[in-house]
């Protein structure tokens, strides 16, 4: 768990998916005036430099960010994650990405709250520097999908929990339902939002099953893989998973997921899912 960086995939497509569905469930919880509370149990550095040496090696963001940087058809949903993205950046060149930190602090408002979670001992410096002593963010070195539960319920009594582990143990499957049916006993009008990789898809049906058995309600997936599932080394697609999915979630990732399958597609390979879990 340890030795993952993600400064090796920034700006890959499974970024888009999962920074597309945080800033449509944000800017849900946006729309009253009341305040919202935001956890976030994996942050990372906060930043990555996308011509930093591990972001070159493999050039994940070519499959993701990098093919919407200058397309002028992007889908509403599509274009406002862009547009935000570019906000770090300048008008024609992708230099730097903003990970999940960055955007959720974009997103706050004045009473709003950031809670983040980091428990790489070089990460956690980076990402303490990279929200520059925001009031309105606290950070911890700790490992949140262990402590994070301890924040819930959140004075606010609304917001959202991100939860997106590296999935390098195999038992970040079974500690994810786990932490998940915790979180929801203590906060069960919040969001919770699980993202997750498709590297063996047997752990997936096994983990989508897992959570329908946990007495969880109102839970919805939205997929999105660029090439089919094979057995394979390396990650083909990956999802969200969302608890009390804002009513307007599935609406836009209608909108959002078939353009981005066929756009990030490998040779017209790219596919979506879009399922309900479980009812409400």
């Amino acid at each position: 768990m340890l030795s993952y960086r993600h400064s090796f995939h920034a700006g890959n497509f499974a970024d888009v998916l999962k920074h597309l569905t945080l800033i449509r469930i944000l800017e849900h919880l946006r729309k009253k005036d009341k305040p919202f509370c935001c956890i976030d149990t994996h942050a990372g550095p906060g930043a990555y430099a996308l011509d930093s040496d591990h972001a070159l090696k493999n050039r994940e963001f070519d499959n993701g960010t990098g093919k919407l940087w200058q397309r002028q058809d992007l889908p509403p949903h599509v274009a406002a994650y862009v547009d935000l993205i570019r906000q770090y950046n300048g008008a024609d060149n992708l230099t730097r990405y903003p990970g999940s930190p960055l955007i959720a602090q974009r997103l706050l408002r004045g009473k709003d709250r950031l809670f983040l979670y980091e428990l790489h001992s070089t990460e956690i410096a980076l990402l303490a520097e990279a929200v520059d002593r925001d009031r309105r963010i606290k950070v911890f070195h700790e490992d949140g999908l262990k402590n994070a539960i301890g924040l819930l319920p959140p004075a606010e009594r609304r917001g959202l929990v991100l939860i997106d582990p590296s999935y390098e143990m195999k038992s970040d499957y079974q500690d994810v339902v786990e932490t998940l049916t915790k979180m929801h006993k203590r906060f069960a009008t919040g969001i919770f939002a699980l993202w997750y990789p498709v590297v063996e898809r047997r752990r997936n049906k096994k983990l989508e099953q897992a959570l329908q058995n946990s007495g969880i309600k109102n839970v919805q997936l939205f997929e999105l893989g660029i090439q089919a599932d094979t057995a394979e080394h390396g990650m083909t697609a990956s999802g969200m998973i969302v608890i009390n999915p804002p009513w307007t979630l599935k609406s836009d990732m209608e909108h959002a997921l078939p353009w981005l399958a066929d756009v990030l597609g490998e040779n017209g390979a790219g596919f979506y899912r879009i399922q309900e879990l479980v009812g409400e």
